[in-house]
């Protein structure tokens, strides 16, 4: 039996609120240093029994549009602060400040535009395009994962774990890049939220698909359920070239958590996929 290993964005600004090193991560997520600890561990014990391991890094520099500098407020010019949730105004002329629940967006008459006033018409295609697909509304989150730096890096113990098992089985982790265009979100490690036509890195992982329909069961993981391990395990369903092969799937409950507040997006991805076929293990059961 052919089995596989998905981590997504396994990184210290997602896990660790305070290495006491000086270091602090920057978009922590409760429980997700324990989760990775937890896949950590299994890689320990049962490392030996994948064929393959597969981990997408959030990879960003300071400017893009999900970052505050990208915006400024109408009238003030401040910069939106983190968790800022934008929309389209009913209008559909203007830019707002949206209040979120489970049943949908609020907007407010709170305006915002972008730093840049080149950059506004770009920004509008994108805000209606993110919005005609109906999975996230667009949100402004705090500096994260940039590129070289310690929040960036993979948690220690499950980065060592991770060269034990290059080192034990020959092998080589395949590692996914994923968020560095400037114009659009990318949760998933298969493709970006509004993929850019000029970048082939937005578009659709299509090696990375043929890999996962070859083998016979494909562990997930990561952070957050909400957000980046929900997109990639809905767009893997969505580019299998068979929806039967959505049964391989076996989602970790124990190695990955939700952003705090969005625990109803999670719930829905949960939903969703079940019923598509999705299986459920942990890390203390699964190929014990």
């Amino acid at each position: 039996m052919k089995a596989h290993l998905l981590v997504v964005d396994p990184q210290n600004d997602f896990c660790i609120a305070d290495d006491g090193k000086g270091n602090k991560g920057s978009l922590v997520v409760r429980d997700a240093e324990n989760d990775m600890n937890r896949v950590a561990e299994m890689l320990s014990k049962h490392g030996n029994k994948f064929d393959d391991i597969h981990v997408t890094l959030d990879s960003h520099q300071g400017i893009g549009i999900e970052r505050p500098k990208w915006w400024k407020r109408v009238g003030d010019g401040s910069q939106p602060s983190p968790f800022t949730v934008l929309g389209i105004h009913s209008d559909g002329k203007r830019i707002v400040k949206c209040n979120p629940d489970a049943k949908g967006m609020n907007p407010t008459e709170e305006e915002y535009t972008t730093y840049l006033p080149s950059l506004l018409k770009r920004t509008f295609t994108y805000l209606k395009a993110l919005s005609d697909n109906g999975r996230y509304a667009h949100v402004v989150w705090p500096i994260h994962c940039v590129v070289g730096t310690w929040g960036w890096s993979i948690v220690p113990k499950l980065s060592a774990a991770l060269l034990d098992w290059e080192f034990n089985s020959f092998g080589r982790v395949n590692y996914v890049t994923k968020g560095n265009n400037p114009f659009t979100e990318h949760f998933s490690g298969i493709k970006a939220e509004v993929p850019d036509p000029s970048d082939p890195t937005t578009q659709i992982n299509t090696r990375l698909i043929q890999v996962l329909e070859e083998a016979d069961i494909v562990a997930i993981a990561g952070e957050a359920l909400s957000h980046c391990v929900a997109n990639t395990v809905r767009d893997i369903a969505n580019a299998f070239s068979d929806s039967k092969y959505i049964k391989k799937l076996i989602l970790l409950t124990d190695a990955s958590s939700n952003v705090g507040s969005f625990e109803f997006l999670g719930d829905a991805f949960m939903k969703e996929m079940l019923a598509k076929g999705m299986q459920v293990d942990t890390t203390k059961k699964f190929l014990a």
